[in-house]
């Protein structure tokens, strides 16, 4: 075990929005991480377990364990069952074979077998996080750090604005907030969005090396889109350029209907937020590593 690296499990809804693919990259590139595994969720799992071995596949990672978790939220329709990015699978070499609903354990064995040392990074909606601490309450304690790309925190608008992790399961976001981690750290909208560049801007950047299936799939997303907002590599990058953002620490709650989040800043608060971003810094930061 190398000392120097981080080890991290990624937990992800890979092939919505664009920005999970491009955090997939920036981890598999980033010189300080040990990626220890990836777990899917949200509607066809295995067709966002197939996009991930895609991008690992680039880089000669067709080793990474990538398990499929949970394909419906706690209560309700799922809101993200439709891959729109699977379409890109045409053009990639990608793993055929995935056990289904294998995530949950996987990461109760991986975890438990590595006690305090683990980073569990998500960027997806909740459900597979929520049914792992639900299920087993040693968990949470045993990890080293709980990162979430995930909730709003100070934008300051009336209604509070609805970000699409903490809603599309809210009652597994609630399970994920109020559970006993030993560092959690939430980068929220208000804060990623600062990180955004134009479609065009994404076209001539977005390519070539590991990011060229990121390309195909980035093609998709712009279809209805003219930007890409970097959410989740900010959240990533924060593990290893922990100097990009200011962090307050506080209480994060839940609203138990619609999933908004609520946040109270307090020097002993059980949770730290994101406050402000350096983007630029950031920016040029992600295209250093993944052009690497």
């Amino acid at each position: 075990m190398n000392s120097d690296k981080i080890p991290v499990i990624l937990d992800t809804d890979i092939g919505t929005d664009i920005d999970d693919a491009l955090c997939l990259s920036y981890l598999l590139k980033q010189p300080k991480c040990d990626l220890l595994g990836i777990t899917t969720e949200c509607g066809d799992t295995i067709a966002r377990a197939k996009l991930a071995s895609s991008i690992c596949r680039r880089v000669g990672r067709d080793d990474m364990p990538i398990f499929p978790g949970a394909p419906m939220p706690f209560i309700g329709p799922q809101l993200q069952s439709i891959v729109p990015q699977a379409t890109a699978l045409e053009k990639w070499s990608h793993r055929l074979e995935y056990a289904e609903n294998s995530a949950i354990p996987y990461l109760r064995d991986t975890i438990r077998s590595r006690p305090g040392e683990i980073t569990l990074l998500t960027i997806g909606p909740l459900t597979n996080i929520g049914v792992l601490f639900a299920l087993y309450p040693d968990i949470p304690g045993l990890l080293k750090r709980l990162v979430l790309m995930c909730g709003s925190f100070f934008d300051g608008q009336t209604p509070r604005r609805r970000e699409c992790n903490a809603v599309v399961d809210h009652i597994a976001t609630d399970v994920v907030y109020r559970a006993d981690v030993k560092e959690s750290i939430s980068i929220g909208l208000d804060v990623t969005m600062q990180c955004m560049i134009t479609g065009d801007e994404a076209r001539q950047s977005i390519q070539g090396g590991i990011l060229a299936p990121v390309a195909d799939m980035a093609s998709v997303w712009l279809q209805n889109a003219n930007h890409v907002v970097f959410h989740d590599p900010l959240t990533a990058a924060l593990l290893f350029e922990p100097s990009l953002c200011e962090l307050v620490s506080g209480d994060v709650t839940i609203d138990p209907i619609d999933g908004v989040t609520y946040f109270a800043e307090k020097a002993e608060g059980r949770h730290k937020v994101a406050k402000s971003v350096n983007a630029r810094r950031f920016m040029d930061h992600y295209f250093e590593i993944t052009k690497s």
